[in-house]
């Protein structure tokens, strides 16, 4: 897997998990909507940690400067 998210990228994925699961766990989302963005939430954070995302790499997006 090749790296394709940068760093603010990164960042942001993180900050909007750590807020989803903050009102997840705080009881503010709840049900069904709450599950799903919990999940998504993960998946953020998962991504985050290894920076790449499996859909940057289908669609060819990269976030990543370019080294020459």
């Amino acid at each position: 897997m090749k790296r394709n998210m940068a760093n603010a990228d990164r960042i942001i994925r993180f900050i909007i998990a750590a807020v989803v699961a903050y009102l997840y766990f705080s009881g503010t989302l709840t049900g069904t909507l709450g599950i799903v963005l919990l999940v998504v939430a993960a998946i953020f954070l998962l991504t985050s940690f290894i920076s790449f995302c499996p859909l940057y790499a289908i669609f060819g997006i990269s976030t990543c400067k370019v080294k020459n």
